[in-house]
């Protein structure tokens, strides 16, 4: 018995398409209104390209793709630099007041 040759199916290539093209173009450092533009205008191109797709597929790739432009952990050079030197700039060194009166 020979093993075949795997054939990605056309969501896989889809899949990898759309990724490719959201590391290329930059959308990663765009704004969220850019984004949301990005994306219709790339769906569409991605729909086109395989009309096999179902909507429900199409939009799990949207999904996807936007999940992975808003990580939990920033994408970018800049954002890695940050995280290991430690700077959390959401974070202040000022108290917070909570309204407790500590003993003196």
């Amino acid at each position: 018995m020979g093993k075949g040759k795997y054939v990605p199916k056309a969501i896989d290539r889809a899949r990898d398409e759309l990724f490719s093209h959201i590391r290329r173009c930059g959308v990663l450092e765009a704004e969220d209104e850019q984004r949301d533009e990005w994306f219709d205008d790339t769906i569409e191109y991605i729909r086109e390209r395989y009309p096999e797709l179902t909507p429900g597929e199409l939009d799990d790739l949207r999904t996807i793709g936007q999940r992975y432009c808003a990580p939990v952990v920033p994408h970018g050079k800049k954002n890695a630099q940050d995280v290991l030197a430690g700077d959390d700039s959401e974070d202040s060194d000022d108290a917070v007041d909570t309204g407790e009166v500590s003993a003196a």
